[in-house]
């Protein structure tokens, strides 16, 4: 759907662990056949933390993004964790991320979007609202995943997909005559599908502190059939509804910047007719960072100058819930 909301990326960083684990390491952890991880997942390695915190690296990518806009920390106006892993239940990251950034006492505000793997398009689509209504004029938003701590070693098409990542942009409202923006956006969430992608421990429902307590609940599950044969039933009237055409090519879009959700999932975009060349991909040497995929493969999209200003870029993924979302945005 045309919502066209002016809104200008001043500021792209990105911050990755250096510890790189190999899928081979995995596969000798979890006692695999040697090449079935990237034969399955299509990934070959992925970054992992040694003792960093989700805020700490949201704040080094946001530095480099405050840096590219020539901006110090506190003319940010808003804060946006967009991440899919919490680094603790309360406070909010967002605060912690604040703290990490030296504003602790600034007073900007600091606040969560969560929609899981689609959290940093989704704060795209508020910080745009937030922007063109004259409330604030730089928001960062950041994406900082560690999930390799809680995969389940017991379902290893999972736990060795995963990686850890983070990145962060500064927005602010494009000024007249600037052809950066929000052109379409379209998003949509099936609780029928929640099932499918879950942790179900630490909420209310199944906490720590209750007896009877199983740790597996506090481990990553997913059915990656079970999601992809529902998206299946559901993504053309989807695109459909994002970009009319959309499902059978890609109009005048110049690069595809999706969710890296795996190697089946990436190659589920090609049945829309959408060439391979412009589908940008990380998954095999970053894996799978949830809500900082999408952010730290358009990092890699612009460093690389695949994606150049003015032109127009899709954001694209599906998110535990089951929820899928997309973004048409001029760069």
């Amino acid at each position: 759907m045309h919502v066209n909301l002016p809104l200008k990326i001043i500021g792209l960083g990105r911050y990755l662990p250096s510890r790189i684990v190999s899928s081979s390491e995995l596969e000798s952890l979890y006692a695999l056949p040697p090449g079935w991880v990237e034969r399955r997942n299509g990934v070959r390695e992925r970054r992992r933390v040694t003792t960093e915190t989700s805020s700490f690296m949201a704040a080094e990518a946001a530095r480099e993004a405050l840096d590219e806009a020539g901006l110090r920390s506190d003319q940010l106006n808003l804060i946006i964790n967009a991440s899919g892993t919490a680094e603790q239940a309360i406070p909010d990251t967002g605060a912690l991320i604040q703290r990490q950034l030296g504003l602790g006492r600034s007073g900007i505000p600091a606040m969560s979007v969560n929609t899981t793997c689609l959290s940093f398009i989704t704060a795209l689509d508020v910080a745009a609202t937030y922007l063109n209504a004259g409330r604030h004029k730089h928001i960062l938003i950041v994406s900082s995943d560690i999930s390799s701590c809680g995969i389940n070693p017991k379902e290893p098409e999972s736990a060795t997909l995963v990686g850890d990542a983070a990145a962060a942009v500064i927005v602010t409202r494009s000024g007249e005559g600037d052809s950066s923006m929000i052109h379409h956006a379209n998003f949509k969430t099936y609780g029928d599908g929640a099932a499918f992608t879950a942790i179900r421990g630490g909420g209310s429902a199944r906490h720590p502190a209750k007896p009877g307590h199983d740790p597996d609940d506090d481990l990553f599950h997913m059915d990656g059939p079970a999601v992809l044969r529902m998206v299946r039933g559901l993504d053309e009237a989807f695109l459909e509804e994002l970009y009319p055409g959309l499902s059978k090519s890609l109009l005048d879009i110049d690069l595809v910047v999706p969710h890296q959700s795996s190697k089946v999932g990436l190659l589920l975009l090609q049945r829309y007719g959408w060439p391979e060349a412009k589908i940008m991909h990380t998954l095999e040497w970053l894996g799978n960072c949830v809500a900082a995929s999408i952010p730290v493969t358009l990092y890699q999209a612009v460093s690389d100058s695949t994606l150049q200003r003015g032109q127009k870029v899709l954001l694209v993924g599906t998110g535990a819930g089951l929820s899928i979302g997309g973004l048409v945005m001029t760069y």
